[in-house]
Parts: C-alpha cells; structure tokens; sequence
C-alpha cells in the first residue's frame, strides 16, 4: 500500500521505542532524512560512551526509513554491517542515509553517524528487503 511521505514520518515519530531511545527527525524528504539524538545518560556504556547499540540502531534506522521515504513502503533488515569510527560522550548525534542500489526486491544502502562537529562516528552499510503489499 503506498503512503504519504507525511503517513510514513508519523509512523516514525508515534512509535513507542523511537520516542523511548529520543530520536528526533530533522527532516523527512523523498530520498533524504535526517535524525538526531540527543545523548542521555542511559545511553553510554560502562566505559561511559555512547553504546555501540545505539550507534547500530541508529544506523538500521536512517537507512530504513530512507528507503521507506523513497519508496512509500515498508522494508525490513536483511543484513547491516557497522563500522565504529569514534566514540562520543556527550552532545547530540545526527544520522543520514543513502540509497546505494535499488531493485524490485532488494535495496542496498548506507548510513553516517556524525557528532556536532561533524567528525565521523561510524558508518554502516545494509541490505533491505522491500516488503511489497
């Protein structure tokens, strides 16, 4: 079923674990999004960084609702890969996608994590399926 680009931002921003982690859309465009995280204590790790976790969840997230502007239905995980870069303690993070290759079934895609200096953080690369109604 195709929807709205503005059907597919709510559906994001109404999502229970989207607001329980704080992600926050800057922009939502066809093709192009863009996310940030305010980093919150229950957030960091034991070392007192940003979890790893969450530089992945954030990453299988930009990339998947990148893909979801540009095609106006749902997709699902196939395969990601995260590359660390750096770590951050504090401040707020932002993620950006872009869609690689597209088929009629597969999408591949990456992501970037930059903190507000906009040094790098990681990156991740993925494969979504496209879930065609």
């Amino acid at each position: 079923m195709a929807r709205t680009l503005n059907d597919i931002k709510s559906s994001f921003e109404t999502s229970a674990f989207f607001a329980h982690v704080g992600f926050e859309i800057v922009s939502f465009k066809e093709g192009s999004v863009k996310l940030k995280l305010p980093i919150r204590k229950y957030l960091l790790n034991a070392n007192n960084t940003l979890h790893g976790g969450v530089h992945a969840t954030m990453l299988d997230l930009i990339m998947g609702m990148t893909i979801r502007s540009a095609t106006k239905t749902r997709c699902t995980t196939v395969n990601l890969n995260v590359t660390y870069l750096s770590s951050t303690t504090e401040g707020t993070i932002f993620a950006t996608g872009k869609i690689l290759k597209q088929g009629y079934k597969l999408v591949s895609v990456e992501g970037e994590l930059v903190d507000e200096e906009g040094i790098l953080l990681a990156k991740g690369v993925g494969t979504f399926k496209i879930i065609r109604d």
